[in-house]
């Protein structure tokens, strides 16, 4: 449906259709983020819309402070010191949630509020970690820390629970590619009443980045700082017209969640009979859109390039869970559930690996596709 909504001729992008159009997007980016702020669209990627972000939440010299829990936690660390901030990195590993005793210990730290925004990132892509969004807000709240709140829910939108609102959330950023069921090119940007006041006259903003006219307007090609990427938006909007009208949004978190719950279960039934684990043990902390596994001895790698091979299923590469060239590299991978996705992909990707492990000789427990059938029939 995405794709057959992108395959038309150019539209007339001065006036009429286009723009009418393009209006409700914005209404319905807010509704699917459950914000009542303001919204930018950039032709980026994900990792265009941190460099948007940034530029408009710091000045040269600023501070801020990241926790990462993967390579994507590290990447936009790595995004904004490039930029001339100053960055203050809580590296809470590969396989666990932020610590909120840490959190408290590193704003008490900073008693002149040098901190002016708390980076934090909803499920990194790479370990396929969750954090607690809501639980970060109460942690500036209880140490009385002015700081801005920046989420990445660019593995998580549309596929885990998001309330910018009511979770105190100042700035936020996600992509087309994932949740949102499109092709890579559009970077979004939501951001509060209260962001864009402590924020107005960053000296790292850009006319490109400059998120004010692209929420604002009101000349049609200041929402884009030049042409529209129109059909990238006519995507768009079906894919929104997918989630909130015809799935609705609770339907489609609660697919997400029993997929995931699918995938989780094989795992662990494999993982009676070899050595096989998901990366992340607490239940709590995994996220409901990618599922990261480790299989020892190389397994993991094998399995991928079999998988591919001779099934035509290409499964994650370990992103920064070990080095490319490391003897560890090798025994990783990623199961990706998110976006469009159902039942009988799960279960067909389910299937493809045990052949694999079957194939490669690869010891692993019995019975996982009957375990992950029961869990989709909420047995």
């Amino acid at each position: 449906r995405v794709l057959n909504a992108m395959h038309r001729a150019a539209p007339n992008i001065y006036e009429g259709p286009l723009h009418a159009m393009t209006a409700t997007i914005f209404r319905d980016l807010n509704l699917l983020a459950n914000s009542s702020g303001q919204v930018a669209i950039y032709v980026a990627n994900g990792h265009g819309a941190w460099e948007a972000a940034n530029a408009n939440l710091f000045s040269r010299g600023d501070r801020a402070l990241v926790l990462a829990t993967g390579n994507f936690g590290h990447s936009w660390a790595n995004s904004v010191r490039r930029m001339g901030v100053e960055v203050d990195l809580l590296d809470f590993g590969r396989q666990s949630p932020p610590d909120p005793a840490r959190i408290a210990a590193a704003l008490r730290a900073d008693p002149d509020h040098r901190i002016k925004a708390v980076l934090l990132t909803q499920v990194d892509t790479a370990s396929s970690v969750k954090a607690d969004v809501a639980e970060v807000r109460a942690i500036l709240d209880a140490a009385r820390h002015p700081a801005l709140l920046a989420v990445d829910c660019i593995a998580s939108l549309g596929c885990e629970p998001f309330e910018m609102d009511a979770w105190g959330v100042d700035v936020m950023v996600a992509a087309s590619q994932k949740g949102l069921m499109m092709p890579p090119g559009l970077g979004f940007v939501w951001f509060s009443d209260r962001a864009a006041r402590v924020c107005a006259g960053s000296d790292l903003c850009t006319p490109y980045w400059d998120w004010q006219p692209r929420a604002d307007g009101p000349e049609f090609w200041q929402y884009f700082c030049g042409t529209a990427p129109t059909h990238h938006l006519f995507g768009l909007r079906e894919a929104l017209d997918m989630i909130l009208k015809d799935e609705g949004l609770p339907n489609v978190l609660a697919r997400h969640a029993r997929l995931a719950a699918m995938v989780w279960t094989a795992v662990e039934v494999w993982g009676r009979g070899g050595d096989i684990a998901l990366n992340v043990a607490d239940q709590a902390a995994r996220a409901p859109s990618v599922t990261s596994v480790r299989i020892g001895g190389g397994g993991a790698g094998r399995l991928r390039s079999w998988c591919e091979a001779n099934a035509g299923v290409t499964l994650g590469i370990p992103l920064g869970m070990a080095e490319p060239g490391a003897a560890t590299y090798g025994d990783y991978l990623r199961i990706g559930h998110m976006g469009h996705v159902n039942a009988h992909m799960v279960m067909g990707v389910l299937g493809v690996i045990e052949a694999g492990m079957q194939s490669l000789g690869i010891p692993h427990g019995s019975g996982a596709l009957d375990a992950a059938a029961a869990t989709m029939a909420g047995r």
